[in-house]
């Protein structure tokens, strides 16, 4: 769908310069998606990959966020071995509900209720961020605790329509469950895409 150079603003490579490849496509349909724009993928005309990893080679930051849209819908094992072979860090954002081809320095799983991750993706996570957008969320995000890797970060994000109702919120489950930590979508306050 898209590329571009700029700074992660979230979770646990919030402040890493990253060349964002953003993908069309995706059928999670998440109410509160920022990037709906992304969802159909026939509006976005297919990229060669070769000119995708050389375009992000050509930047001073080595790291890639693969986003999408869904990135899990597709087969990524060309796409990463490009990257790998220019010694960039590939780091995939995904709602997990497909399983996940190829290889990744870092994962972000960000679980959805209407379509929950595949089972197989839970032990793959390095980072599990839970979007908080209503009370039953933290119900949610301590099933999804549950199910990653002990050594899994955890993270909570205030959806951003809601992020003043829902902060305080965070905060006091936070102090309660210091396992987990906040994210915050740094990029809005920072006004860069």
């Amino acid at each position: 769908m898209e590329e571009f150079y700029s700074i992660q603003g979230e979770g646990y490579n919030t402040g890493q310069a990253a060349y964002f490849i953003r993908i069309g496509g995706c059928d999670v349909g998440c109410h509160w998606c920022d990037v709906k724009e992304s969802w159909n993928a026939k509006v976005h005309p297919l990229t060669e990959v070769d000119g995708i990893v050389a375009r992000a080679a050509a930047y001073p930051g080595k790291a890639v966020v693969l986003t999408g849209g869904e990135p899990g819908m597709y087969s990524l094992d060309h796409l990463c071995k490009g990257l790998s072979d220019n010694d960039i860090c590939i780091f995939l954002e995904t709602s997990g509900a497909y399983s996940l081809s190829g290889a990744f320095d870092w994962i972000c799983l960000s679980p959805k209720k209407n379509n929950p991750p595949q089972e197989s993706v839970y032990n793959k996570a390095d980072e599990l961020k839970v979007i908080i957008s209503e009370d039953a969320d933290f119900e949610w995000a301590m099933d999804q605790e549950k199910k990653v890797r002990p050594d899994c970060l955890l993270y909570l994000q205030p959806e951003w329509s809601v992020h003043e109702k829902m902060m305080p919120l965070i905060v006091d489950f936070i102090l309660d469950h210091p396992q987990w930590h906040m994210s915050l979508q740094s990029q809005k306050y920072m006004r860069i895409p």
